[in-house]
Order: C-alpha cells, then structure tokens, then sequence
C-alpha cells in the first residue's frame, strides 16, 4: 500500500460513469428532496445529525462515488493510516492523528513503539502540570498565580488551540485567560502582551523542533518583555523557568532558551502540526477547560474516528462527504467550499478549516511523484451565522459560482437569551433553516410575479435554486462535539485525499517562501550586494520599503 503507487482515479471505471452522470445531470431539488430522499440522506455519527439531501446528486452519482471508492482502494488506505503504515512517503512517516485519542487501554504498536503508552504518559503530564496552573500551586517567580496564558506558536500549533479556546468559551475557569500569539508581525506580539502582569502570565512556546522562525522571534520577544518588566533584582533565570514551558521534543534548544527541560512536553514524527490540537500542543486549551474536559474532547474525536472506520460505506458520513466533495471539484467544476457555522462560538473554525483542508490537499502530485492529471483541493471558507448572510451569501444565492456549503447549527445554545417574548436562539436558528432553503429551492420568476413585482424587476428578484448545501446540527457545542466535529473534517480530508491519489501530510509548499524570506533578510537590512541579486520586481519593493521606513 505505502510502497507502489496510487490508483490514477481518471482510469477507473467509476470515473468514466460518474462524468457521463455529470454531462447528463439536470439539478432538480424541489422535485429530489422528498420525505424518502430526505431519511435515505440523513445520518448520525456520534451526536451529529447530518443532513445530505440537499445536495447536487442523486442515487446513481452516490452508487457511482462508493464504486470509485472501492476502485482506488480508500477501506485500504484507510487501514494502512490506522495501523500506522508510513503513508505519509514523502517523510517516511506513519499518519496516526487517530492515536492521540485512542483510550488507555488501547493496543497500537507501531515501528516497535507502545504508541498508546507514549501517548498516555504525556497526556498525564500534561494534565499533572494544567492542574498545578489551574489550582495555584503553579506560581511565578514571585509567588503571585497565574491568571493568563500566552501560547506561542503557528499553524497547527496556532490554530487549533485558539479555534478551541473560543469554542469551549462556557467551560473556561474563571480568572484563567489564554492569549495566543501567532503572525511575526510584531503587532501581534504587541497587541498580545499589552495590559498583561508578567508576574502572572505564563508562556507556552509550541514549536516541534523548537526552531520555526516566527515562534521563536516571538519567544524572544515575550522573553525580553518578561525580564524588562519584573520587579528589580528578580533573577533572570529562575523566572524564565517558572513563565516560560515548551511543547518541543528538541529539549537541547528548550535548554538553551532557558526552559527546564522537565517542563517540555512532546509530540511525534506521526502528528502533523494541522492534526496536532489533540496532542501536548493543546496545553493552554488543557489548562482553560481543564483535563476533565479535554478528555471529553478526545472522547468525541474517538468516537467520530470509529465511526469512520466501522460504518459501512453507505451510511459513513464522512466518507460520503469526501465524496460528495470530490464530485463537486472534479465533476460539477466547484473550487471553494463554504463551511457556516450558526454558532458564534465556531468563529474561528473556517479558519482552523483553511489549514487543515488546504494544506492537506494542495498537491499537485501524487504520492509517488507523478502529476496529478485532475483537480484537487478546495478554497474553504466562511463566517459565523447572519453575519456572513449580510456579506456574501448574494454569491451564493444568485451568482454565476457553485459553492457548495456545510451549515453547522446547535439546538441548544452557550448563551440563552430572549428579546421580550421572543427565543432570540430561535430566531437565529430559523436564520439556519430558511437558508438551506432559500439555496435549495430559490423562487422562480412566475413565483415573484405573484408577489406583485414590477416586471422589469422580475429577473433580479428570482432566485435559481439548486444550490448545494449539507446541514450538521448536534444538541450542543460540548467538548465532545467539537471534537466530533473537527474529526469529521479530519477523515473528510483524508477521502479526497486517498481518491486524488496525493499525500495529504506533507507541505512542502509552504517551505519555498521561507527559504527565501532567511535569503532576503540581509538585503532587507541594506546589504546591497544581496539586493542586486534579486530580481527587478523585489529590488523595487525593498527600496520603497527602505525609502519609506522612518
């Protein structure tokens, strides 16, 4: 599985009827979405109800999809992933996301490692030392508790905490914040730190090789801030390891920084920085909500994992959204994907998505090296709830792109609020419900004729429906449905990929800018010989930029 290489999708027999399908299809959902349409394409997986019908296909492109599925051998490379097969080839690396949340009791070995035992061991630290901040008997260097936490990192070691942190809102202590620093522009940086008592403000600098660029500017940066700004006469030292810890597995740099090396906890080869918020790197979420609570979080990412490796193809949701993805990119000539969460909790999760999804599937070859002769990825996408309807659902609803769209709603919500007599959720959620709607069924000229319309308003007035939309609703946005949720779009991903034939787990794209921005630095800083180097374009940047810096 790991050694040869991908099946070519486009030579498969499921991928010629699945084009003669799209060639002939003729989108129809008012005439589709019929009571038995609707229960044949609603399932659930943990607690999510997830709602299929409203999109752009029918019985024959779904039967077509899980036979291309089968051609390409997604149940094999799927086992191959679970049982830690290097399929990660461009690194020679095992993808086990899916271990960071198996239960104790597990059993996984892996290139002669107890996985499950590793993962334990550093998830009792973690959560031994989240207590001793949670309690107080973490202090710093004098003696004062810890009220805020600064996490810095990027990426995966970013965006993953951050999204959480702001989703898990209700289950945060109280006189516990978290901060997250991310962008080397020192604003962040700037922004972060200001109003904060570095008596009581502890950092956590999440970086696996304790060598990526922005974070340990920004380390310095927070390390400088700390000592400038301690009472006199504090020793430098020992306040560097009381504020500062690390998620590194390079405890020789963790050293050199200042940090004791006894508070540095690791991760693995095996986690990828985008799948990693489970991992050690979720250390500040752990120490906002508590381990009680992260460990209802990895109970949902297991149970969403074990949905997916379980339930037959027909009813498995993510599989069937990967697929539905894959015909909406490689058949119907989608590009972006919309994910609109009606929950402002969920404001960061299109960005958490962005990552995950692109970062993923932004390939342009496969896994054995050869040009992909199809498209892959998409442009994800999205805002919170009616904001994003005052922005940009005009497109949506009656411009000339196809985006098909995931709209995530809660029954219950965080905060339960009314308006006099009226359930403001409600009021909200009927926003959820009449979009799915509206994209769905739209409203046809004779149907806004009756209204009254002036007729030279008519066409601006119809809306053409067909618009594809899938809807996940789930009681509440607990810890274990946000890690449902966040799983769901984890094996989503893994199924384009595994279709595409592509690695999904590595990025060698984002390495090119960074070699070159450590090659730019010197000219940057007015070293001409450098600068005569670059090419025409960037020479004229960098001297409107050396003109114009105060």
């Amino acid at each position: 599985m790991t050694s040869g290489g991908p099946v070519d999708p486009t030579t498969t027999p499921a991928w010629g009827h699945l084009q003669q399908l799209a060639d002939a299809f003729e989108p129809d959902l008012r005439a589709a979405v019929t009571s038995s349409w609707v229960a044949d394409q609603t399932a659930t997986a943990g607690d999510l109800l997830v709602d299929l019908s409203k999109n752009l296909w029918d019985s024959d492109v779904e039967a077509a999809l899980l036979r291309l599925a089968d051609e390409v051998d997604l149940a094999g490379r799927r086992t191959a992933m679970l049982a830690g097969e290097h399929i990660n080839v461009t690194e020679d690396r095992a993808v086990l996301h899916t271990a960071l949340r198996l239960p104790a009791d597990a059993a996984l070995t892996v290139d002669g490692q107890d996985v499950v035992a590793d993962v334990h061991e550093v998830l009792d630290r973690v959560y031994a030392f989240a207590e001793r901040v949670r309690s107080g008997d973490w202090t710093g260097v004098t003696g004062k508790r810890i009220e805020t936490v600064v996490n810095i990192g990027i990426g995966g070691s970013d965006l993953g905490p951050v999204m959480a942190y702001e989703a898990l809102e209700p289950y945060r202590q109280d006189g516990l914040t978290c901060r997250f620093i991310s962008n080397i522009d020192p604003t962040d940086a700037g922004q972060k730190l200001a109003g904060l008592d570095p008596e009581t403000t502890l950092f956590i600098v999440s970086s696996k090789t304790f060598g990526t660029l922005e974070t340990l500017t920004n380390a310095r940066l927070c390390k400088a801030w700390l000592l400038d700004r301690l009472p006199s006469g504090t020793d430098a030292s020992a306040a560097v390891v009381q504020h500062f810890v690390a998620v590194s597995t390079a405890l020789d740099k963790v050293a050199d920084f200042g940090i004791d090396p006894a508070n540095a906890f690791g991760f693995w080869d095996w986690v990828g920085g985008r799948y990693s918020m489970d991992s050690a790197i979720g250390l500040s979420l752990v120490v906002a909500i508590g381990p009680e609570h992260f460990a209802d979080l990895l109970a949902g990412f297991h149970t969403m994992d074990e949905h997916f490796r379980t339930a037959p193809a027909e009813s498995n949701v993510p599989m069937k959204m990967g697929l539905l993805n894959v015909w909406y990119v490689n058949f119907l000539g989608a590009h972006t994907h919309a994910v609109l969460p009606y929950a402002q909790l969920l404001h960061r999760f299109p960005a958490y998505l962005q990552q995950l999804t692109m970062e993923s599937n932004g390939k342009s070859v496969r896994w054995d090296g050869e040009a992909v002769g199809h498209d892959t990825g998409e442009v994800f996408w999205g805002e919170p709830g009616t904001n994003g309807q005052h922005a940009f659902y005009q497109l949506i609803h009656q411009g000339t792109r196809l985006v098909p769209a995931d709209f995530i709603a809660f029954a219950n919500p965080a905060y339960a609020l009314t308006d006099g007599d009226t359930d403001v959720h409600e009021l909200f959620l009927a926003n959820f419900f009449a979009q799915t709607r509206a994209l769905a069924f739209g409203k046809t000229a004779d149907e806004v004729r009756a209204e009254g319309v002036a007729e030279d308003l008519v066409a601006a007035r119809t809306f053409p429906g067909n618009r594809p939309t899938t809807s996940i609703m789930a009681p509440a946005l607990t810890p274990s449905v946000l890690g449902q949720l966040v799983a769901l779009y984890e094996h989503i991903t893994f199924v384009e990929g595994a279709v595409w034939g592509i690695d999904s787990f590595d990025q060698w794209g984002v390495e090119l800018g960074k070699q070159l921005a450590q090659q730019l630095g010197p000219a940057v800083s007015g070293d001409a010989g450098v600068l005569a180097e670059q090419d025409p374009s960037t020479q004229s940047l960098i001297s409107y930029y050396q003109e114009h810096r105060a």
